[in-house]
């Protein structure tokens, strides 16, 4: 197949800082290289009076190609098995929460993390983890008929959007274990665990749909680029996501 492609359009401040800026390139190039696509360009723009010192602006776009017939989703049945990919953290979701915790709680980014080694700051700022190689991975072995990326609205939200209608899905809190700061986070906020399941991933960051007869095959792929696999329910007939157990 064709091999996926990063664009960086737009990087803008009111004054480079050739340091930060260095900072943001070889981040944006450790990305594309976690994800086997290629940079290839983009736009830097100085505007004096449109950014305060130490702001700026940065966009950019992936682009890939497929075979013709080969989209996801493919039609899922109630029997399918979810596997969930491991999260590496908050990823790019609830820091408008976070930061509201810090904030009452007193704490800042300097502040020493109660649950690990460094600061607050180095934990919750470890960069999203990149699931591109599992998943072409996992297509190619044709062992996958969906994928959801948990973003923002967390698993509640974000697994229907690749079921069909008349189709929901029941995971299995207790399949995994919470990463140490979300747990953190959670409990830190008194956050109930409905709000908590829409807000964080919860220390899933991806989940594969899988028909029960390919769902090894799956695990399979992904574990050998590398990621960390938990069977965390199955497709039932219905709507939406229904929990059971409880976070742990």
């Amino acid at each position: 197949g064709a091999e996926p492609l990063f664009f960086l359009d737009y990087f803008a401040t009111g004054a480079l800082d050739v340091a930060s800026a260095a900072k943001v390139v070889q981040g944006i190039a450790k990305g594309c290289e976690e994800a086997g696509a290629a940079l290839i360009g983009g736009e830097t723009a100085e505007m004096p009076g449109m950014y305060a010192k130490g702001d700026f602006d940065l966009a950019g776009f992936a682009v890939g190609a497929m075979e013709r017939g080969t989209a996801l989703p493919r039609p899922t049945k109630a029997g399918d098995v979810l596997l969930g990919l491991a999260s590496s953290g908050p990823h790019s979701n609830g820091y408008s929460l976070i930061r509201k915790i810090m904030e009452v709680n007193g704490l800042t980014w300097e502040t020493p993390s109660p649950f690990s080694a460094g600061t607050l700051g180095e934990a919750l700022l470890t960069p999203t983890r990149i699931y591109v190689r599992g998943a072409l991975a996992a297509i190619q072995a044709d062992a996958v008929s969906a994928f959801a990326h948990i973003t923002g609205g967390g698993l509640t939200e974000n697994l229907p959007r690749v079921l069909p209608e008349g189709m929901g899905a029941q995971i299995h809190l207790d399949a995994w274990n919470v990463p140490p700061v979300l747990d953190w986070l959670i409990k830190q906020g008194g956050i109930e665990t409905a709000e908590a399941l829409r807000v964080f991933n919860c220390g899933i960051g991806m989940i594969a749909v899988c028909p029960p007869e390919t769902a090894e095959t799956a695990r399979t792929a992904f574990e050998s680029v590398g990621e960390t696999v938990f069977h965390i329910g199955h497709i039932v007939e219905g709507d939406g996501v229904a929990y059971r157990g409880a976070l742990s």
